[in-house]
């Protein structure tokens, strides 16, 4: 007997935010199959999606690569419905399911998340009745499992779990890098998830790929520990170690990924005690880092009235490291021509509003236009 729902689902599930693209900007299609390909082969089944993820792209990947070229009772697929980013009234929120069916060709979704909810749009979910009609589809079996994908405080996830005891999972960021840092709060919203007898899928597990190449400090600790395991394995084995998890999603953006990722995952096995020291010592050692904790989701582009490439900003300042000024200030032009710069922020509120790490966006821009702007 199962001792939580989900528990013998493979342990990395590809998630498909972040595919490879080509020169056009536009999904590599060939590449996500190959990719998929090299998934399956090795066992693992779980797809996620969404219907904003790349304007709908990435549910279309989904079907040209794993779709149409796979039984569907091989692999288990999850998407969402945003109703607070890619709708305007209940109508078209609702119509969002009926697209991403339209869209996948997937028949019926294993999984189904309400996507993304925050302090600032979680009754807008309530307002559009959406908690009501996504049970409906469970009714209907065009949905097998819901719950809803969270980026917020865990007085608010308590909140939710007891307003909605019926939801049968729930998408947590969880990562070492977070797991203690109250912006995020990981292991509290874990542990009330659990405490609510809630299975969990975890997402950001690297930290939109800030753990695949941490400070080096962090790096020399990893590499001391085991020359030859990958950076990026340690986050994600140490997410699939918890109690509860369903599968930890990973947004592979090529093959390489795909290949490292499989390594270490097709014959998981859960942290040992010695390697949660490490990861005790790393943590210590990104405390003591002030880098902007951003994961590149772009939540906070969009809808930018300067548009401001906020995070590409703050991924240069990550990088810039010691008495690097020129370089910092070059990649900084590179990142903001033909786009908005730091200075532009008119300090509306929206980026701060919209970011999952309740990053101070403005005022990080202003020490950012200090920074790579004045010479």
């Amino acid at each position: 007997m199962e001792k939580y729902f989900g528990e013998n689902t493979p342990k990395l599930g590809f998630g498909l935010m972040r595919l490879p693209k080509l020169s056009d900007g536009k999904i590599d299609v060939e590449q996500t199959k190959e990719m998929v390909d090299l998934f399956m082969d090795a066992g693992f089944t779980y797809f996620d999606t969404a219907y904003v993820y790349d304007n709908g792209e990435s549910e279309q990947a989904a079907r040209e690569a794993l779709v149409d070229r796979y039984p569907r009772e091989s692999y288990t697929l999850c998407t969402k419905l945003c109703a607070w980013m890619g709708a305007h009234d209940e109508n078209s929120a609702k119509q969002q399911f009926y697209i991403s069916l339209e869209r996948t060709g997937a028949g019926y979704f294993d999984y189904y998340l309400l996507h993304a909810l925050q302090r600032n749009n979680y009754k807008v979910y309530d307002k559009y009745h959406i908690w009501d009609f996504v049970k409906e589809q469970k009714a209907k079996g065009l949905i097998k499992y819901y719950g809803f994908s969270f980026h917020a405080d865990p007085e608010l996830l308590e909140e939710l779990l007891t307003d909605h005891p019926d939801v049968d999972f729930v998408q947590l960021q969880i990562n070492y890098a977070d797991w203690e840092n109250p912006g995020v709060a990981s292991r509290e919203c874990w542990e009330i998830a659990r405490k609510h007898g809630k299975s969990v899928t975890v997402m950001e597990p690297v930290k939109g790929g800030a753990l695949a190449d941490p400070i080096p400090k962090a790096k020399e600790i990893l590499k001391a520990a085991a020359p030859d395991m990958s950076i990026a394995s340690w986050a994600i084995r140490f997410a699939a170690s918890l109690d509860g998890i369903i599968t930890v999603l990973s947004g592979m953006s090529d093959v390489a990924q795909m290949k490292d990722n499989l390594s270490f995952m097709k014959d998981f096995k859960p942290l040992t005690d010695a390697e949660q020291a490490v990861i005790l010592k790393v943590q210590s050692a990104l405390n003591g880092d002030r880098s902007i904790p951003c994961t590149a989701c772009h939540y906070c582009t969009d809808g930018c009235p300067m548009n401001i490439p906020i995070p590409e900003i703050f991924h240069v300042a990550n990088r810039q490291r010691g008495n690097e000024a020129f370089r910092g200030r070059r990649e900084y032009t590179i990142a903001t021509t033909g786009k908005g710069k730091a200075s532009d922020c008119i300090g509306c509120g929206q980026c701060e509003n919209a970011c999952p790490q309740q990053i101070d966006v403005i005022s990080r821009l202003k020490d950012c236009a200090v920074r790579f702007e004045q010479k």
